[in-house]
């Protein structure tokens, strides 16, 4: 499980670059001593030995939220 924090959020340029294949996700959001967390979980792909046990859970609080609704922004459209 991670926790995103806006400062280690850094870009980087990869010369080989793939689409990765696809796999299930759920989401959750919570409040927790006052601060929000919106979670995404992903699952393993149909081919592991358990598809159905979560693969990596990752945790985005209100200000990474937003910083990313930015970076979506600027470089997706």
């Amino acid at each position: 499980m991670a926790l995103i924090q806006k400062e280690k959020i850094i870009r980087l340029d990869k010369e080989r670059n793939s689409i990765h294949s696809t796999v299930n996700c759920t989401y959750t959001s919570f409040e927790l001593e006052g601060k929000k967390i919106f979670q995404l979980d992903t699952y393993g792909s149909s081919d592991r030995q358990h598809p159905e046990k979560i693969s990596q859970s990752l945790q985005i609080d209100q200000e990474v939220a937003k910083m990313l609704i930015g970076l979506f922004m600027k470089e997706l459209f």
